[in-house]
């Protein structure tokens, strides 16, 4: 099964695709054909059996916002939505009318992210037994799915989808020193993140994170250890992690992922050919996806796995 964060692979196909890229009409479709094109790329590669785009129906949820208003705050437009390129937004619904022409399954849940959805039909997945996942994504908070057990990866396109570099709890322990994706989520909590709002913990970065969590297991340890005068934790950071209670506290709430989110079900099944040939022929035409459309089908018509 191969997930797409469809929202990372867009912005990430606005940005790397140049906007002389255009429709007839001369409307930018950067990010649709670098959209396609890496489906294209990632279903002729990986063969899958099934495939999900999820999408963002809410990218800063209430419930986060209400842990930590600092949550994804430094993002939030004039108009209150979320501050995103004028030449982007007009561009997400043609992909969308694209996968649905191609019948490529997409999926979405109101009040909760794309990770969310991405964690919730992963956990179904894992559930089901014997359905091995890969999530496509350029996004670190997702490496917290990662289990060997389960079956479950990343496939990190942080370097491009052609360089996207397999991320399994070997390469967790290689890279952040954790010893899975539960580890990463702890390690995310105390080191903070600025792109989405997230102080941290002062003092605490990456490699004193990871070297707490080796040593005392997981954040609760971590914090019962801070709390214990007799712990070997450094008086310094012992300080430091007291003083950030309250933080502590919310910031799990917005790490950690919803996996049982109420994402509706969906036929997943990798389609062998377009499920209206005409309408995408249409969408085609319309917005000059020809060659990026051809190179999907032609994917779609040898990858299923």
């Amino acid at each position: 099964m191969l997930l797409l964060d469809a929202a990372s692979l867009y912005y990430r196909a606005f940005h790397g695709v140049p906007q002389s890229l255009r429709a007839p009409d001369g409307t930018p479709v950067n990010a649709v054909r670098g959209f396609l094109d890496a489906v294209a790329f990632l279903v002729a590669e990986h063969r899958p059996a099934r495939l999900v785009a999820c999408w963002d129906e809410d990218w800063r949820p209430a419930f986060r916002v209400a842990a930590l208003p600092s949550y994804k705050a430094h993002r939030v437009g004039p108009g209150g939505g979320e501050d995103s390129p004028a030449a982007l937004e007009p561009q997400v619904p043609v992909i969308a009318e694209v996968l649905g022409a191609l019948g490529v399954a997409r999926a979405g849940c109101a009040g909760f992210e794309a990770d969310d959805v991405i964690a919730t039909l992963t956990a179904r997945a894992v559930a089901a037994q014997g359905v091995a996942v890969d999530v496509v994504t350029g996004d670190r908070d997702l490496f917290q799915l990662v289990d060997d057990a389960a079956g479950v990866r990343v496939l990190y396109v942080g370097k491009g989808v052609r360089r996207a570099e397999v991320v399994d709890q070997a390469w967790l322990a290689a890279r952040y020193g954790v010893r899975d994706g539960a580890g990463y989520a702890d390690l995310a909590v105390l080191r903070g993140d600025p792109s989405d709002g997230l102080p941290g913990v002062t003092g605490i970065g990456e490699k004193t994170a990871a070297a707490l969590l080796e040593r005392y297991g997981d954040l609760a340890g971590v914090r019962a250890a801070a709390a214990d005068p007799g712990s070997a934790v450094p008086a310094v950071q012992r300080c430091r992690l007291v003083e950030a209670s309250a933080y502590l506290d919310a910031a799990p709430v917005v790490v950690r992922v919803a996996r049982e989110a109420p994402v509706p079900v969906v036929p997943d099944a990798l389609p062998p050919a377009a499920a209206d040939p005409g309408a995408l022929e249409r969408l085609a035409q319309r917005w000059g996806l020809g060659s990026s459309v051809e190179r999907v089908l032609r994917a779609l018509g040898a990858g299923r796995g």
